[in-house]
């Protein structure tokens, strides 16, 4: 078994139901912070992550990485992974890259995001991880670059996103 094989089944086990964290909670965490926690499994998974078994594997200022095992529930109807699942991957990849830049009191939002997929994914590819990276932030605005690749480091997908920095609901 590819080692990655094995961390998937690994962050299946890490949280036995997915939730949501309590807003008033998050909104007192840094960005860092609560995705720290989500991978230490104090904060739960987001459903999410259960319903496209992708889920968020480490984080560190600036950078995201979510692992995905892409499989037959993921098809599209010409036989092989829909490209909405490798946006979602990127799309949360370069998103948390953003939060994880996020002050306490605040959160982000996506104004948009382009990927391009250049490999099609099917069942057979095995694990696959998103990371994402910020390319620079302000104040208010954040833009993150991100990559997805299979364990031998084929590239299938890469993408951009723009992030508005919001203070977050309480």
């Amino acid at each position: 078994m590819h080692p990655w094989q094995e961390t998937m089944e690994e962050l299946r086990a890490r949280t036995p139901e997915p939730g949501l964290a309590y807003p008033g909670h998050a909104a007192k965490l840094g960005g860092l912070d609560l995705l720290q926690a989500m991978i230490e499994g104090r904060v739960p998974d987001p459903p999410i992550s259960r319903t496209l078994d992708f889920y968020l594997l480490e984080v560190e200022r600036g950078r995201a990485v979510f692992q995905g095992q892409p499989g037959l529930a993921h098809y599209n109807p010409i036989g092989s992974v829909h490209g909405g699942w490798q946006a979602t991957l990127l799309d949360s990849a370069m998103a948390c890259a953003v939060h994880t830049l996020v002050e306490p009191g605040f959160g982000y939002t996506t104004l948009e995001f382009k990927i391009h997929c250049v490999r099609p994914l099917t069942e057979k590819t095995g694990p696959v991880r998103a990371e994402g990276r910020i390319v620079a932030s302000g104040k208010r605005v954040a833009t993150a670059e991100g990559r997805l690749v299979d364990a031998e480091g084929r590239l299938y997908s890469h993408g951009t996103t723009t992030c508005l920095i919001v203070e977050a609901a309480t």
